[in-house]
C-alpha cells in the first residue's frame, strides 16, 4: 500500500500538508535556495544586533587601551613622551 493511500484510509492529512504545517510558510528566496524570506529577515535582525555588540566592544577596548591602561601603569602611550 502506498503512503498516500495509507494516510487516506487512516484519515490522516496528506504528507505535503503535514510538512507545510510544521515549518515556515513564507515563500523561498529562490526556488533552488533552501531559505525563506522570514529566515532572511531573522538573519538580518541578528546581524544588526551582532554588529552593535561589536561596535560596543570596540569602543570599550579603545577606552581601555587609551585611558585605563596608561592610568593603571600597564603601559605608556607612544605619543606621550
Amino acid at each position: 500500500m502506498g503512503e498516500a493511500k495509507r494516510r487516506k484510509t487512516l484519515g490522516l492529512p496528506s504528507k505535503q500538508n503535514n510538512i507545510n504545517s510544521k515549518g515556515d510558510n513564507s515563500p523561498r528566496l529562490f526556488e533552488w535556495f533552501p531559505f525563506t524570506r522570514n529566515q532572511r529577515d531573522s538573519f538580518i535582525k541578528l546581524s544588526i544586533k551582532a554588529s552593535w555588540f561589536g561596535i560596543g566592544a570596540l569602543v570599550l577596548l579603545w577606552v581601555v587601551v587609551r585611558f585605563v591602561g596608561p592610568a593603571a601603569g600597564w603601559w605608556t602611550l607612544a605619543d606621550s613622551l
